[in-house]
């Protein structure tokens, strides 16, 4: 073997490993909202659970990524451990996949359908229509497509790539005699873990021992060992992303660990015995890339079965390695391994943005609450939630700015531009809620008590600005334009009466019904709520954005007053209903 043949071989891993990456990638953007789904049915029980980690780890094809996003779940309270056991058991049985979709080309013969069905013959194809739908396409869909098809071919073209550069060590000795070698079974399995955990793929490393074997110097005997040893490795990751993590996402890692460590475990005594007690012809054989594959689902669906019953045992023991403590691990909001499949990630952001709205919402109502009734345990929540999304605007915005670095289909993208310029809003409308409550302070220490006729304007004021909060809070929860666009009228309706009350006010002060002291409170009172009407104007126009995918929100909104007739009959509506007192 030249040194011309080595440097094929280290093109044909490395276009391998890229196209299997990107192909993954792809397959996870396209499966974004089918991703949620499958997440979603995580607590409807055992089977279920299997289900999902077999569903995702075949749409990304990496197990490796579906536990440490397992990892991540944990970390962050979503899944408990017993959960996430099922859903690693099945991560196992789901990246056998990969390996009989590079089985396909192993595939030989004279036959014309047989021909057809080897990727050399096929693969230009597909890559071709992967070019055109990435280059010629504006849909990011077909553009992800493209990028599949693309990644699909990259990646066999990279296994075939490998397969001729190894040709040549079939007729080499110590090629042959190295894996006379592995077929000492504690030797193939050191072997098949440390490649693994090298690449941090065991569906990679299935493929470069396919490759191996098409030299025809691989027997079943050497390669059965080495399979069992890439479950071991694959583990690596998983256990790299616990550190730091809490104990229960430590003990999920651990579980992976010791799921496949006793699995190789038993499934290598059955084999050392059966080598041994009846030294089947089959185990000298040389292995094809069908083989191997057989061989890989065999072994993980067999330790799946063979510890699926025993689940309870494997929580046990990673209590038992991990044990409890004393001080309350601390649950991570948004935790960073679930990046690696950033629709998930994304969804935990935007489940947490909702919470920080409910928060700066009640904040509001609780704060307008106190102006009429003050309530001292309603005023400490309203400094407790400006505090809270205070900090929920800090991680939610780190994370979404790392979000953004990953590749995400358009829906997403839209997405995460609303939550990004939505958590700025909400923050702020939280800061008007704690100015509304000194307000409400002020006119408590202070004895200060509006005329009868300030006290209509100001119960019609805070019934429009809670209505317009109640209205963007709905809209942006539920995502709908609809909602949305009922907020725009009402903000309009808010503008207007911010300058009627002030000149309202002037008059009231020229004539003396009405004090100074209690002229400041009510000019920040109605500044206050008209500033919130026009924070619940941006979420819903951002709202409106995200979903037409539009970037101007100034030009939307313009377009809404002037253009809608459905706005025009809103603002009459709300004219009627909170300007009755002029």
């Amino acid at each position: 073997m030249s040194i011309f043949n080595v440097l094929t071989l280290i093109g044909g891993l490395s276009l391998f490993l890229f196209g299997m990456n990107l192909m993954g990638d792809a397959l996870e953007r396209s499966a974004g909202s089918r991703l949620e789904s499958m997440i979603g049915k995580l607590t409807t029980g055992k089977l279920a659970g299997l289900l999902t980690g077999l569903g995702v780890t075949a749409i990304i094809q990496s197990s490796s990524a579906t536990t440490v996003m397992v990892v991540g779940f944990v970390n962050s309270g979503l899944m408990s451990l017993k959960q996430a056991i099922h859903v690693i058991m099945g991560a196992n049985v789901g990246t056998t996949i990969t390996a009989w979709i590079l089985s396909l080309s192993g595939i030989s013969g004279s036959n014309l359908v047989l021909k057809l069905l080897k990727p050399s013959s096929f693969t230009p194809v597909l890559a071709l229509i992967g070019v055109i739908l990435f280059m010629f396409t504006k849909s990011t869909k077909k553009k992800d497509i493209g990028v599949v098809l693309l990644g699909f071919a990259t990646l066999m073209f990279g296994m075939e790539t490998m397969t001729g550069a190894v040709a040549g060590l079939k007729n080499i000795p110590a090629f042959q005699e190295m894996f006379l070698m592995f077929t000492n079974p504690i030797l193939g399995v050191i072997v098949g873990a440390v490649l693994t955990a090298i690449i941090q793929s065991s569906s990679a490393s299935v493929g470069i021992l396919q490759a191996l074997a098409a030299t025809g110097a691989v027997s079943y005997a050497a390669a059965i060992p080495i399979i069992m040893g890439q479950n071991i490795g694959t583990c690596v990751t998983a256990m790299i992303s616990s550190v730091g993590a809490t104990r229960n996402a430590k003990r999920a890692a651990l579980v992976h660990l010791s799921f496949n460590v006793i699995g190789t475990v038993v499934c290598l005594i059955v084999f050392v015995a059966v080598k041994a007690l009846l030294a089947p012809v089959l185990l000298t054989e040389s292995a094809t890339y069908a083989g191997i594959a057989t061989a890989h689902s065999i072994f993980n669906i067999a330790c799946t079965f063979l510890l699926l019953p025993m689940a309870g045992l494997l929580e046990k023991l990673a209590y038992r390695l991990v044990p409890e403590s004393a001080q309350k691990d601390a649950i991570s909001e948004l935790d960073d391994r679930l990046l690696v499949t950033p629709a998930i990630a994304l969804e935990r952001a935007h489940h947490l943005t909702f919470e920080m709205a409910k928060t700066a919402t009640d904040a509001l109502k609780n704060s307008v609450s106190c102006l009429v009734n003050y309530d001292k345990e309603k005023a400490q929540s309203v400094k407790d939630a400006e505090d809270k999304t205070d900090h929920m605007e800090d991680i939610i915005g780190s994370y979404l700015v790392k979000l953004s670095t990953k590749r995400l289909n358009e829906t997403e993208g839209a997405t995460a531009s609303m939550l990004l310029k939505a958590i700025g809003d909400l923050e702020r409308i939280s800061d008007h809620a704690v100015n509304i409550l000194e307000s409400a302070e002020e006119m408590r220490e202070k004895g200060i008590v509006f005329s009868d006729q300030a006290k209509v304007e100001m119960d019609s004021l805070c019934s429009a600005t809670l209505e317009i909060v109640d209205l963007s809070y709905t809209a942006f929860v539920n995502g709908s334009s609809e909602q949305a666009t009922l907020v725009e009228p009402l903000e309009q309706v808010i503008d207007r009466m911010k300058g009627l009350l002030r000149s309202r006010h002037i008059d009231r002060l020229r004539t003396g019904s009405c004090g100074i002291e209690a002229g400041f409170v009510w000019n920040d009172l109605i500044t206050n709520m008209e500033r919130v009407s026009d924070h619940c104007s941006n979420i819903a126009g951002e709202v409106i954005d995200s979903n037409d995918r539009n970037l101007n929100i100034h030009e939307s909104l313009k377009v809404m007053r002037s253009d809608s007739e459905f706005y025009r009959e809103r603002y009459t509506e709300y004219t009627k209903k909170y300007l009755s007192f002029v």
